[in-house]
């Protein structure tokens, strides 16, 4: 059975061959031990200082063959492309601080070299709702920012999953506007302003999932986060009332076009699991068994309306041991794979820090226990 066969054999409930696996990234250092030899792909400072040193195309080139290659070193079922910076002249900024700048719009940007590719806005507190784009005002995407997923469907589409990450999601868009505190403060205060907010930006992340499907991808993934260890940020009636209409239009867009849509939310999202799935999402990715996300009560209570792309704690792979890594994906197997709808991948990405005899005891541990049948523990007990 072909990797692409899997996992839309899993996503449509139906047993394949064996279960499926794959990740959305992987820090550079990792890919680097398992590949052999350097990279631009995801290398987080090093990456953004090529980009300013104009080696943009370099940046490219490298996420394209090395996500190829880690799919084939790594047995990978799906792939996750994201897009690329734009083709343009890029300039080094106006530096603020040793990894902090000001964007062409004059906003600060913040970086955190130490947890991967990271660069967040400083919250702009004082931004009204004369200050957001027009929702009406049409919005393309540079088919240069494409570059990148065009590489990898040309050489794994036949073969693989492809999924898309739209770097703009919307359905919480604090990045792109008043920072989180203020964002969840303004849903009380000022619920026009959210609602407009997430009209432009949910409108914005629509243009990137057609353009994606349009360029060969099977699936289009977003990513913004809703919950912290605890719960929700924004608690289950709100996010029922200004972030799950979002998702809903986001979902309805891509099947539209004939693709799948997968969202990413980590975190205990137990309170908002049955809103997230009312919205005609096909996968769920960013379980956390660690805090709660249990794939046995999972699979219990929504294993015939959900995907879900999980099992493997990232927190594991960075402190944990090869025989720990293989229990989680052993449990996750035994009681998540029955029937298709799981696809064993970490909860969020590689990240710094990652040991790889870890992952790659991972690796093993869903070829050992995933081929089909799997053996139902409720008949074990």
């Amino acid at each position: 059975m072909k990797p692409k066969d899997r996992i839309l054999h899993a996503l449509h409930h139906e047993e394949p061959d064996r279960v499926p696996t794959g990740e959305n990234d992987m820090d550079y250092v990792l890919a680097e031990q398992l590949l052999g030899r350097t990279t631009l792909y995801n290398a987080r400072w090093r990456e953004r200082e090529a980009l300013w040193d104009g080696r943009r195309a370099e940046i490219v080139r490298d996420y394209g063959t090395t996500l190829v290659d880690l799919a084939r070193a790594l047995e990978w079922d799906y792939v996750r492309v994201p897009t690329m910076p734009v083709d343009k002249a890029y300039r080094r900024p106006v530096m603020t601080g040793p990894y902090a700048w000001l964007d062409e719009a004059g906003r600060e940007i913040q970086y955190s070299p130490e947890v991967g590719n990271i660069a967040t806005f400083v919250d702009d507190s004082e931004m009204t709702i004369d200050d957001l784009p027009d929702p009406a005002a049409p919005f393309a995407v540079d088919p240069s920012a494409l570059e990148a997923i065009r590489h990898v469907v040309a050489e794994l589409g036949d073969t693989h999953f492809i999924i898309g990450r739209s770097p703009v999601d919307g359905t919480f868009p604090f990045q792109q506007t008043v920072g989180m505190q203020e964002f969840l403060t303004r849903m009380v205060t000022d619920p026009e302003f959210v609602q407009r907010a997430v009209e432009v930006y949910v409108s914005r992340s629509i243009a990137y999932i057609e353009a994606m499907l349009d360029a060969g991808c099977d699936a289009v993934m977003t990513t913004d986060d809703y919950s912290g260890n605890e719960g929700p940020f924004m608690g289950p009636a709100r996010f029922r009332q200004f972030v799950a209409p979002g998702i809903e239009r986001q979902a309805a867009a891509a099947h539209a076009r004939g693709g799948l849509f997968i969202k990413h939310t980590d975190g205990h999202v137990w309170s908002i699991l049955d809103d997230l799935v009312a919205t005609g999402i096909d996968g769920w990715h960013g379980i956390q068994p660690n805090i709660g996300m249990d794939l046995r009560l999972l699979k219990e209570r929504y294993g015939e309306r959900l995907c879900f792309f999980g099992g493997l704690n990232c927190e594991t792979l960075i402190e944990g041991t090869p025989a720990t890594a293989r229990a989680e994906v052993e449990y996750a197997i035994r009681h998540a794979a029955s029937g298709g709808g799981l696809v064993i991948a970490t909860g969020n990405v590689l990240q710094p820090g990652t040991n790889l005899q870890n992952y790659l005891a991972a690796r093993q541990a869903t070829r050992d226990f995933g081929a089909y049948p799997i053996r139902d523990p409720r008949r074990d007990s």
